[in-house]
């Protein structure tokens, strides 16, 4: 017994109906170009933990410069109104 009920036969005969139906050379150019994506979607993620690993540290940087920035207009604001 195979996958689900299928039979190794049963797959070997799907898989000449499928052969059949499209051919070597096209079957060959979808394997390559499913094959270059799976490597550039490896890649793209790779990258981006890569990317994330190293924002931590800058990270702090950015939100105490926000966090300053918002906080001086609104004490000046408070300056004013005395």
């Amino acid at each position: 017994m195979g996958f689900g009920g299928i039979s190794i036969w049963q797959l070997l005969i799907i898989l000449a109906i499928i052969v059949l139906l499209f051919g070597t050379k096209k079957l060959r150019g979808i394997g390559s170009d499913l094959g270059g994506a799976i490597k550039g979607f490896k890649k793209a993620v790779s990258d981006e933990d890569s990317a994330t690993e190293s924002k931590p540290e800058a990270e702090p940087e950015k939100l105490n410069n926000t966090t300053t920035q918002q906080a001086q207009p609104a004490s000046e604001k408070e300056k004013n109104k005395v």
